[in-house]
């Protein structure tokens, strides 16, 4: 069992990118402080869902010359080979906000909003400096088109590793300052004072034998410990009906536990989208109630702009090229759960599975169901769970039959996957209902390839209410901060609504968890100060 101290001056609960990035901040900001990070899930499963995802970051930059500097994969000489061929057109922070703006609805909380875009970039930065190595995300955010590597969808960057590289960097960051860990370790309590209603200690429960409860003093705490995406009953009582079927993407212990226990304790203010979460296409195959650390991102299907999605029923029932897929898959799961049995299939032909990233989409990744012909792959499809074969064809040909009217009325238009290159579906002489409304491309070439899903969970966006300038936990109660109480990462409501632009939950960990570590640290501090006055 790992030793837990009787007293601690930061406490911060949970492992993830935002707690990490909580315990980095407020160790710089004051180096004569203890800091301890918590986590419920045993050291196996350390880094909660940050370790499940790509480690892709949306931030605000200057374009190619700005970025350079930050990455490892990439010489820093814009003059360089690979460089040279590289477009990343410059993604102001105007764009960012317009896009989190338009994605989200006009929801999102103003000044959380304005502090995750105009943080963006020094939050990457100060990572950067702590050690967490950045990449040009080729493999997610570009095509190579006419020999240049095209970035589309506003973002460039990821971390070496992915979720997995980026909780081990930030955690040597973190020791390398100080800071002490102890898994298998679950708030139970907030434990505040009377008086002031400051949080002054946290109430634990130590795994394995020799545990039970034990009392933490604190100087101030930052929750960092997910949202409830791992509860069915929570995902159910608040995402709605059938949520429950939804398979879990990420760690099995973000179960809501510390929502509940802020709400219950000390009466914070909800805040956000409560019936709201980030959920994709997800490998029907996948397990049920976690991801899996080997796999872990790769069973995301991703593919979906680059050809269709048909129900078990043998119908569409998305836009797949509504827009850029980095706008658009964190909503779709929640599409294809609707649909009956929770479940539908990707299909592709011959000229567009090249494009698939092999790492979604290799064999011994998923199973992909190949065929001559379409009428073939129906046939197999239906062994997989396929209701309707023949509306499968027909919807595919009435597909076809509208590609093809495009592309008469419009010889010119070309394919090119690194815009909204407008290649539709829809002409003067023939309209589907639901339209594709870019690249729309015909399904005539075999061997296709189809690919079944279901909808995977990622992280929920209902959650508390926070003051912008430090990350303290807003009191429902007096509508001000809770003093020595801070939170950052899935747990901070009011920045997400109904969907996201990819790669900002990452960024928001980062930019939120900076302050409230650094908040949490001066918190801490005076704590000790008037702690030792009494003394005197």
């Amino acid at each position: 069992m790992t030793h837990i101290p009787p007293s601690v001056d930061v406490l911060i609960i949970g492992s993830g990118n935002a707690g990490l990035c909580a315990a980095i901040s407020a160790a710089e900001s004051n180096a004569t402080l203890s800091i301890l990070v918590i986590d419920a899930c045993p050291e196996s499963w350390a880094g909660g869902n940050t370790y499940f995802t790509a480690g892709a970051f949306r931030t605000a930059h200057a374009g190619l010359p700005g970025i350079l500097p930050l990455v490892n994969n990439v010489s820093s000489d814009s003059g360089s080979a690979t460089a040279s061929r590289i477009d990343i057109p410059p993604y102001t922070s105007s764009d960012f906000a317009a896009d989190l703006e338009r994605i989200c609805g006009g929801r999102s909380d103003a000044d959380l909003s304005r502090v995750l875009v105009e943080e963006s970039n020094d939050a990457v930065k100060w990572l950067a400096r702590h050690g967490v190595r950045f990449q040009l995300a080729f493999n997610r955010q570009a095509y190579e088109i006419g020999g240049r590597f095209r970035f589309w969808g506003g973002m460039a960057l990821k971390t070496q590793g992915g979720g997995e590289g980026l909780v081990g960097d930030e955690r040597a960051a973190a020791e390398r300052l100080g800071v002490k860990f102890s898994f298998g370790t679950a708030a139970k309590r907030l434990v505040s004072d009377p008086v002031s209603g400051g949080v002054t200690s946290v109430v634990v429960v130590a795994a394995g034998a020799g545990g039970g409860e034990r009392e933490i003093r604190t100087g101030a705490v930052v929750l960092a410990a997910g949202g409830f995406e791992a509860n069915p009953r929570m995902r159910a009582q608040f995402l709605g009906p059938g949520w429950d079927f939804a398979k879990v993407r990420g760690t099995p212990y973000n179960t809501g536990s510390c929502l509940e226990m802020a709400i219950r304790d000390v009466a914070a203010k909800q805040a956000g989208n409560w019936s709201g979460c980030h959920s994709v296409a997800w490998d029907a195959n996948a397990p049920s109630n976690s991801g899996d650390r080997e796999i872990s991102n790769e069973f995301t299907k991703s593919g979906y702009p680059l050809g269709l999605m048909l129900n078990l029923g043998g119908e569409r029932f998305v836009d797949e090229g509504v827009d850029m897929r980095n706008y658009t898959y964190a909503i779709f799961g929640r599409a294809i759960l609707a649909q009956p049995g929770h479940a539908a299939f990707q299909v592709w032909d011959a000229t567009m599975t090249p494009w698939l990233r092999s790492e979604e989409y290799r064999d011994e990744i998923v199973e992909r169901i190949t065929a001559a012909t379409l009428e073939e792959l129906a046939e197999q499809c239906v062994k997989r769970g396929l209701r309707n074969p023949g509306k499968f064809l027909a919807t595919i040909r009435e597909y076809n039959d509208a590609v093809a009217a495009f592309q008469q009325e419009n010889p010119g238009h070309k394919w090119d996957p690194a815009v909204k290159d407008g290649l539709s579906t829809q002409s003067t002489r023939k309209q589907l209902a639901l339209a594709k409304s870019n690249w729309a491309t015909p399904l005539a070439k075999g061997p296709f390839v189809a690919v079944k899903v279901t909808c995977g969970v990622t992280f929920t966006f209902g959650g508390l209410a926070v003051d912008h300038q430090t990350a303290g936990v807003i009191s429902s109660a007096t509508n001000s901060p809770v003093p020595g109480l801070y939170c950052a990462g899935e747990m901070l409501g009011g920045l997400f609504y109904d969907n996201y632009p990819g790669g900002s939950g990452l960024t928001s960990g980062a930019v939120f968890g900076r302050r409230a570590g650094r908040a949490a640290a001066q918190a801490a501090a005076q704590a000790s100060k008037q702690s030792f006055g009494a003394r005197l």
